[in-house]
């Protein structure tokens, strides 16, 4: 059994001490893939993920992107770095992006202006998105929708809304990835039933790690051989075999992201 790993920060120093063995954690579990995100904060940060891919092009690739935490310092300087990140062959896609109206660490005219140039160089490099959104969905969409998001199409990351939204998104040609909230109960039973009812070949799993792992490991760092349990989860709620909601997943990353 093969899984894909569509969004880890492996960059953050939180593995400085043992990466090679989260590596190695992640390839018994079956992991063989992982697109690790790196979030842009400043120019000389822009190559940070890059680079880590670079080092384990075998195992890893990468996305580029100003997450909406960030947005108040997203500079013309440091979004001409995502851009120029992003056509790096490494790069599968740029993000994550989006609106966070939760936390609002920025403020939100600064989310939706940094949302839109970022939309606007993906289409430019004809990179998929991927996208954070939490507590606006509707603005989200809309973004999406006016900035001609289909054109590249992408990724709901973390998903955290309901079906209604699932299918929202898969109009405009993003698919939808479920991370260890799945596993947390009925506490968010709309997004089991999203990860329920969304077409087979358009879901993703993914950890987000070092977030949100999963039972067994919540509370705990969270890392990519966690996504098996993710897995686990879904298959058991749809009722199929865990091998085939991971090929299937495998097949769905690669289709959007590329193979290698």
């Amino acid at each position: 059994m093969e899984l894909f790993d569509t969004h880890c920060h492996l960059d953050f120093d939180k593995y400085d001490d043992d990466f090679d063995e989260v590596l190695e954690r992640a390839a018994a579990a079956g992991v063989r893939r992982m697109m690790t995100i790196g979030c842009v904060t400043t120019v000389a940060d822009a190559d940070t993920a890059l680079r880590l891919v670079q080092a384990h092009p075998d195992r890893l690739r990468a996305s580029v992107g100003v997450h909406p935490h960030d947005a108040e310092g997203a500079t013309a300087e440091v979004l001409g770095a995502v851009e120029r990140v992003s056509r790096d062959p490494h790069v599968l896609a740029v993000g994550e992006m989006g609106l966070d109206f939760f936390y609002d660490n920025s403020p939100r005219e600064a989310q939706r202006e940094v949302f839109r140039a970022q939309v606007a160089i993906a289409r430019s490099v004809k990179k998929p998105i991927v996208i954070h959104t939490r507590a606006a969905p509707e603005e989200t969409l809309q973004i999406l929708r006016e900035e001609k998001a289909s054109d590249v199409g992408g990724i709901i990351h973390c998903f955290s809304e309901d079906a209604a939204f699932a299918k929202a998104s898969l109009d405009l040609g993003f698919v939808s990835a479920f991370s260890g909230l799945v596993t947390f109960g009925r506490k968010v039973e709309a997004i089991r039933d999203a990860a329920t009812k969304q077409p087979l070949d358009a879901l993703l799993v993914e950890t987000d790690a070092p977030f949100l792992a999963p039972k067994p490991h919540r509370g705990k760092r969270n890392e990519p051989a966690y996504v098996a349990h993710t897995a686990a989860c879904i298959a058991e709620l749809r009722g199929i075999s865990v091998e085939e909601l991971a090929a299937q997943t495998c097949a769905n990353a690669t289709r959007i992201l590329g193979d290698w």
